[in-house]
């Protein structure tokens, strides 16, 4: 995928994004709760023990199913001052405006929301959706930035 077509990786300035009217917010609201559903799916489905990568084929073709645009290791690339200086790669971009963040641990640390909001900083996205299958339940964390 070009990243660039589905906004990703433009650099924002100064983490300044446009608000997001009524409908845009719903609409995104919406994709989370299909997202989420789709979390409980795969996790009933395969139960715990898997590796990320296992969950993660699973939950694009679950998305995919439910008729969501989904795509996996989207590269995320990082602007310092103007200059791109790396890059990161999102586990799943859902419609071009959500990312997913998949783990398979004890619990979530801080380094795991960190890397959440740095994906959000470095895009034009405004939610991440992060995802824990490690236990028989599964759990999950929505982070928003500039929602």
């Amino acid at each position: 995928m070009n990243a660039n077509r589905a906004g990703i990786g433009d650099p924002v300035s100064e983490y300044k994004v446009e608000s997001l009217s009524d409908s845009e917010r719903a609409a995104l609201n919406a994709v989370c709760e299909v997202v989420v559903g789709a979390f409980y799916e795969v996790a009933n489905t395969l139960g715990p023990g898997f590796l990320e990568r296992v969950y993660e084929q699973a939950l694009v073709r679950e998305l995919r199913i439910r008729n969501l645009k989904a795509e996996s290791q989207v590269s995320v690339p990082v602007h310092y001052k103007g200059a791109a200086i790396g890059t990161y790669f999102a586990d799943i971009l859902v419609e071009e405006k959500l990312i997913v963040e998949l783990k398979c641990v004890d619990r979530f640390s801080d380094e795991h929301f960190a890397q959440c909001i740095n994906y959000l900083k470095a895009t034009n996205i405004r939610i991440c959706l992060l995802v824990n299958f490690q236990r028989a339940k599964v759990n999950w964390q929505r982070i928003a930035f500039n929602f």
